[in-house]
């Protein structure tokens, strides 16, 4: 547990560049601001509830996470998930979720379970991550068209019927807004990269909104301060219906904050993230937010990526922007509450845009067939199901899908008995054995997917001892025990003797609990080593009398057994 927890190194590294984390700090609150009003509208909770959780979830990741460059707070994966929890139980279902999700996260910290983000495929993420920017950008469209939002659970259909009620009474107001905000930040991003343009186009907005008198729906009234921390939303009568959704945000939190930490250790210099700990940091923080009011929150990659470029070197940076923007609600409420909602939607109708890296995309679809098909679903799941269930599904397919490439790697190869063979031999003497002895060697993993090749094995023809070298067997499950054990059983039955060499230690179990080899032990039919089993062969053959008999033969017999079988 104290592995966990902060470390004199933290408090060494806060001091270190404390200039630089101050301007790094400065910056992102700057970016954070319109991100954190949008995303808490756009969970249903209200902009006060987005800004109390970049406020204190921001702090508390800080001081516990894993990354030191990691910024947390409300982010549009999230409000994508939160968004039907609101519909069906409400502002203290969201709340409670949040804080049951933040126990989960701090249980897998302890069990150490971080360390398995490296097993996500890169096309999952990739999937995710087009996913969420479309569903963030269909969100946005009711406020960016200045209509009020239709009921739905699905976010295309709301979509659609947002579209149609602009068609129905346009107001052309707050889609400028929205639209000029977008092209602001978007264009702008391209010539001044370095100016956080995103609070630019909301300021430069809302004071023509106000000069002008524009007639568009606001913010509206903001706390002047946090809220006390208080659990009366906590409702323990429905902690068992919201547990489902409660795995679903952590599970989201968890991949979200990770993948967040890992692309912040890509951009800095020297440092690496603690995936367990972080874990850590993120369940405090979704323990804490709740208390006052604030939403589920995760490490924010878009926020995370500019507080790097801005020069942090410590969490003292994602602290200052905590403080900040703390310093904004007890300040500024009041000038807060006058920002247009679509200047806001515009902010997040640009970030949907940029989080789309389209040459990424094109690269990941063109590298395999498998990494396309997992992209694609990936991505269609995130609209059409929830960003959990698309996450699980991408992986059960792409494991799948890589499972059954490497079980198709297998092979079956026909290999010579003369270097195996002990002793000295006659050229007549190895070229009988050879008519009625074969040795195959099994190459890879006897997975599911090898039944096709081992079938194969069943109709060699014309010789009477089958030698199976399983030294190169790199992995076996029950499906290829059991075709293994049919191949056998065939071999058997057409009166063909089959032997086993090389098995590895790890595969026994596998072998013995499914009684492939347990006929073949009692006959004395399994051995160490390839040359002991050829020994074996050459003296059965002698005891039947089958070298004897082919001697004398005026024309032995040749096998007809194909050199090389390979899985399709």
């Amino acid at each position: 547990m104290g592995s966990l927890l902060p470390g004199r190194e933290d408090l060494a590294a806060m001091v270190r560049q404390p200039r630089r984390d101050l301007v790094a700090g400065v910056t992102v609150a700057i970016v954070a601001l319109p991100l954190a009003l949008g995303f808490g509208i756009s969970s249903g909770l209200g902009a006060a509830a987005g800004l109390t959780t970049a406020v204190v979830a921001g702090a508390v990741a800080a001081a516990f996470g894993g990354s030191g460059l990691q910024v947390s707070g409300p982010t549009g994966a999230m409000t994508v998930v939160l968004v039907p929890i609101m519909h069906a139980h409400g502002a203290s279902g969201v709340l409670t979720v949040g804080l049951m999700a933040g126990l989960i996260l701090v249980g897998l910290a302890i069990a150490k379970a971080g360390r398995y983000m490296a097993f996500v495929p890169a096309s999952v993420v990739e999937g995710f991550t087009l996913g969420i920017a479309c569903v963030i950008g269909l969100q946005q469209l009711p406020a960016a068209l200045g209509v009020a939002t239709p009921h739905g659970d699905q976010v295309a259909v709301v979509a659609a019927r947002s579209v149609a009620a602009f068609a129905a009474h346009p107001h052309w107001v707050a889609a400028a807004i929205a639209i000029g905000v977008a092209v602001i930040i978007l264009v702008g991003a391209r010539i001044r990269p370095t100016v956080p343009l995103s609070i630019v186009a909301v300021v430069a907005v809302t004071v023509i909104a106000e000069v002008a008198g524009l007639d568009v729906a606001r913010i509206g009234s903001l706390p002047d301060g946090l809220a006390a921390p208080s659990l009366s939303f906590l409702d323990l009568s429905a902690l068992g219906s919201l547990a489902g959704a409660a795995v679903a945000v952590a599970a989201l939190a968890a991949l979200e904050s990770l993948l967040s930490a890992a692309v912040a250790d890509g951009m800095g210099v020297n440092h690496k993230h603690d995936p367990d700990r972080e874990l850590f940091g993120q369940g405090l923080a979704n323990l804490a937010a709740p208390l006052f009011g604030g939403v589920p929150a995760t490490g924010a990659i878009a926020r995370t990526a500019v507080n790097v470029r801005s020069g942090a070197g410590s969490r003292l940076a994602a602290l200052v922007h905590a403080a900040l923007l703390a310093a904004i609600v007890y300040t500024a409420a009041p000038l807060v509450a006058r920002i247009p909602l679509a200047a806001l939607a515009g902010v997040l109708l640009a970030t949907s845009i940029r989080m789309v890296e389209v040459g990424s995309i094109r690269a990941m679809a063109r590298a395999t067939r498998s990494d396309a098909v997992v992209l694609a679903l990936t991505a269609v799941a995130t609209l059409a199901l929830d960003l959990v269930k698309a996450v699980l599904l991408g992986l059960v397919v792409a494991g799948a899908l890589a499972l059954r490439a490497v079980a198709r790697s297998a092979r079956l190869r026909k290999m010579p008995l003369h270097p195996d063979l002990p002793g000295d031999h006659t050229v007549e003497e190895r070229a009988l054995l050879d008519e009625h002895i074969v040795a195959y060697r099994i190459d890879g993993p006897l997975l599911f997917a090898a039944h096709r090749f081992l079938l194969e094995l069943s109709e060699v023809a014309h010789v009477s001892v089958v030698i199976l070298r399983m030294s190169a067997v790199s992995a076996i499950d029950a499906s290829g025990a059991l075709v293994l054990k049919d191949a056998i059983e065939k071999l058997q039955r057409r009166g063909i003797t089959v032997l086993m060499s090389g098995i590895r230690a790890g595969h026994h179990r596998t072998l013995d609990a499914l009684e492939v080899i347990h006929d073949l032990y009692a006959a004395g039919r399994v051995f160490a080593s390839t040359p002991e089993a050829i020994q074996a062969a050459r003296s059965h053959l002698h005891h039947t009398g089958v070298l004897q008999t082919a001697g004398t033969s005026d024309s032995p017999t040749s096998p007809t057994n194909p050199d090389t079988h390979q899985a399709p």
